[in-house]
C-alpha cells in the first residue's frame, strides 16, 4: 500500500467545524475584496480625465494655429480625447472632490441605517441584494463613457446610489466573521482578514489601470461585473452562523444518535430551548453550537442550554451607543478614516503631479500604500492581542503616523526610491488603527459583557463605528479637493491635524488600559461602563 501524501495527512487533521470556519473566512474575505475593488476605479480615472481634457485643448490649439481655422469637433475627437465636461474646466479638482463626497456622504448616512436593518434581515439575502445593486451602479458609471454622457448630475446620482447600497457590506461581513470566531486571537485573525481592504484596492487599481488610457469605461464595468458575480456566490454559499448548520445535519442523524440535539417548546416560559451534549473533545463556546459532531455523544455528560436565537431582540441605536467605548472609538475612527480615504481617492493624482508619472504608473505605484496597509493591519492585531490593549495600540500608531505624513510630503519630491519606502511606512501606520477599530474592536464591543450574551448587537455596533468613520471619509476627500487648489502642503497639514485629533479621542481609554494593566495583564479590551 502506497503511503498517504503529506498534504492529505494535513487535510484530514481538520474537523468539520474547522473547515467551515476556514471556508467562511475565505468567502467573506473575497466578498469584501470585491466591494473595495469596485470603489477604487474613480481614483485611477481622475488623472486621466484631466490629462485627456488638457490634451484635447492642446490639440485644438495646434490645429487652429496650423490651419488658420477652428477644427470641427469630429476632427479632434480621438482615442485620447475626452472632452469630458465639466471635468475639463479649471475647477476640476473641486468637481471631482464633490463627486467623491456624494458617494461617501451617502455611504455615511446609509451606514447608520444599514446596521439596524441588517440585524432584522437574513444577512445572506441582505448582502446579496446589496452586491448586485452595487455591481449595477458601478457599471452605470462606466457606461457614461460608452454612451458619451457629460452630465455631472448623472455621475453624482450614480455615486449616491452606489454609496447607499455599498453600506450593506461591512456590517454583514463583520457580523458573519464575529459569529464564527471568538475573542482569543481575534486581533490576529481579523488583522489577516481585514487585508481584503488593501487587496481590493490593489486589484481595483490594477484592473482600472489596465483600461484607463484606452477606455476608462471598462475600468468601472469590469469591477462592477466582478462584484455582481460575487453577490451570486454569496447567495449560494454564505453561512451566517454556526447554528445555521444544525438543521442540515439533524436530518442526517439516525434515531440512535438523535439524542445529541433536542428541542422543547414552552420550557420555563421560553418559546424554544436547545439541549446540546458535548463530547470529550474540548470545544470553544463559539463552535460548540455546530451540531452534530461525528463523535458519539454520551447523554450523561454536561449539557449546554442555549436560548433560541429568535428570543434575543436586536439592540436599539441608543442602546448600542451606551456600550462602553463605542463613542470614543467611533470619533477616533472619524478622523482616522478621513486620512485613509483621502489617500484612497487622491493619492494617484498626487503622485501624478509630484512624481510626473502617467495615470497608469501612478495607479500602480499607489498600490504600495495598500501593501503597507496589509502589514500594518496584521501588526496592529498581533500587538493588541499580545498586550490586550486595543486603544493603546491604535494611539501609538496614530502618534507615529502624523510626522510620517509630513516626511512623505517632503521625500516624495526627491525621486521614486524614497517615495516607495514612505508609501509603505505611511500605509502601515495610517491603515493599522483604521483596520483594528473596524474589525477586532467592533467585534469586541458588539459582544461586550454588558450585553449579557446578546450577539445581535454586533451589526448595529459595527455600523455605528464605521458610519461615524465614514463621515470623516466623506469630509476628507472633499477638503483635499478644496485645499489642493492652494498647494498639496495644505492637504498634508490637514491630514496631520486629523491624526492628532484621532489620538485625542483615545486618551481616556488609553489611560484606563494602562492603569488596569497590573490587575489584568493579559485581558482583551474590557471597558467599564460610564
Amino acid at each position: 500500500m502506497a503511503p498517504v501524501p503529506p498534504g492529505i495527512r494535513l487535510l484530514v487533521t481538520f474537523n468539520r467545524e474547522q473547515w467551515y470556519r476556514t471556508f467562511t473566512f475565505m468567502l467573506t474575505f473575497l466578498l469584501y475584496t470585491s466591494f473595495h475593488l469596485s470603489r477604487k476605479p474613480i481614483s485611477i480615472v481622475k488623472s486621466e480625465l484631466h490629462k485627456n481634457c488638457s490634451s484635447t485643448s492642446e490639440l485644438a490649439t495646434v490645429a487652429l494655429g496650423s490651419g488658420g481655422q477652428e477644427p470641427s469637433p469630429s476632427s479632434i475627437h480621438t482615442d485620447t480625447d475626452c472632452s469630458w465636461k465639466p471635468f475639463d474646466k479649471s475647477n476640476y479638482k473641486q468637481l471631482l472632490g464633490a463627486m467623491d463626497y456624494s458617494f461617501l456622504f451617502a455611504y455615511a448616512i446609509g451606514m447608520y441605517l444599514s446596521g439596524i436593518i441588517g440585524e432584522r434581515l437574513p444577512i445572506r439575502l441582505y448582502l446579496t441584494v446589496g452586491m448586485l445593486a452595487s455591481g449595477l451602479f458601478t457599471c452605470l458609471f462606466g457606461l457614461g463613457y460608452i454612451y458619451n454622457i457629460h452630465s455631472l448630475w448623472f455621475y453624482i446620482f450614480v455615486q449616491v446610489a452606489n454609496g447607499l447600497v455599498q453600506t450593506t457590506g461591512w456590517p454583514s461581513v463583520v457580523t458573519c466573521i464575529g459569529n464564527w470566531f471568538g475573542k482569543g486571537r481575534r486581533g490576529l485573525i481579523m488583522g489577516l482578514w481585514n487585508s481584503h481592504t488593501s487587496v481590493g484596492n490593489i486589484l481595483g487599481s490594477l484592473i482600472a489601470g489596465y483600461w484607463v488610457s484606452s477606455n476608462w469605461g471598462l475600468s468601472f464595468i469590469v469591477p462592477g461585473l466582478i462584484i455582481g458575480a460575487m453577490g451570486i456566490i454569496c447567495f449560494l454559499f454564505l453561512i451566517e452562523h454556526p447554528n445555521d448548520l444544525k438543521g442540515i445535519y439533524a436530518q442526517k442523524l439516525s434515531p440512535s444518535n438523535s439524542v445529541s440535539a433536542r428541542s422543547w417548546n414552552g420550557a420555563n416560559g421560553h418559546s424554544k430551548v436547545y439541549l446540546q451534549f458535548k463530547d470529550n473533545k474540548k470545544q470553544s463556546y463559539d463552535t460548540e453550537l455546530l451540531l452534530p459532531r461525528d463523535a458519539v455523544c454520551v447523554p450523561v455528560q454536561p449539557v449546554e442550554v442555549v436560548k433560541s436565537e429568535s428570543e434575543l431582540s436586536a439592540i436599539s441605536f441608543m442602546g448600542a451607543l451606551r456600550i462602553p467605548g463605542v463613542v470614543e472609538f467611533s470619533l477616533c475612527l472619524l478622523f482616522a478614516k478621513l486620512v485613509s480615504y483621502t489617500f484612497l481617492f487622491w493619492l494617484p493624482l498626487y503622485i501624478t503631479k509630484a512624481a510626473h508619472l502617467n495615470a497608469k504608473k501612478a495607479g500602480d505605484l499607489s498600490t504600495l500604500f495598500d501593501v503597507g496597509g496589509i502589514v500594518g493591519g496584521i501588526l496592529a492585531g498581533v500587538i493588541s492581542d499580545k498586550m490586550g490593549k486595543r486603544a493603546t495600540t491604535c494611539a501609538v500608531m496614530l502618534l507615529l503616523a502624523a510626522p510620517t505624513l509630513y516626511g512623505f510630503s517632503m521625500i516624495s519630491q526627491f525621486g521614486l526610491g524614497p517615495t516607495i519606502g514612505m508609501l509603505l511606512v505611511c500605509g502601515g501606520l495610517v491603515n493599522g488603527p483604521y483596520a483594528l477599530i473596524t474589525t477586532a474592536v467592533s467585534a469586541d464591543l458588539g459582544t461586550h459583557k454588558s450585553l449579557k450574551g446578546n450577539a445581535r448587537a454586533l451589526s448595529t455596533v459595527t455600523a455605528i463605528i464605521d458610519g461615524t468613520g465614514s463621515v470623516g471619509a466623506a469630509v476628507g476627500p472633499l477638503l483635499a479637493g478644496l485645499l489642493s487648489a492652494g498647494g498639496w502642503d495644505q492637504v498634508f497639514y490637514m491630514l496631520m491635524t486629523a491624526d492628532f485629533l484621532a489620538l485625542l479621542f483615545l486618551l481616556r481609554l488609553v489611560t484606563k488600559e494602562l492603569s488596569s494593566s497590573k490587575s489584568h495583564p493579559a485581558s482583551a479590551i474590557e471597558l467599564k461602563e460610564h
